[in-house]
């Protein structure tokens, strides 16, 4: 199994990078940006066969170890592996 998590800020949440790449794309032409925020892409192979275990897992590791409750939030998604 695979999974794939998205983790962004929160509304509401700062986002320095965010701000800095969109000065960054004006300044080089790019208009009619209204805002730019960043997040991250985690994908994981799991040695799962069941899905809904696979998900137990990856909600844990979301809780727990891949993202600050604070100031994050996270969606993710379980697929077979390819």
């Amino acid at each position: 199994m695979t999974a794939e998590i998205r983790v962004t800020l929160k509304e509401g949440v700062l986002d320095p990078q965010g701000t800095t790449l969109n000065r960054s794309l004006e300044n080089i032409g790019y208009n009619g940006l209204k805002e730019v925020r960043m997040g991250k892409l985690i994908q994981l192979k799991l040695d799962l066969a069941d899905r809904q275990k696979a998900g137990e897992l990856v909600e844990e590791l979301c809780q727990k170890v891949l993202t600050n409750p604070v100031i994050e939030q996270y969606q993710f998604t379980i697929g077979e592996s390819k």
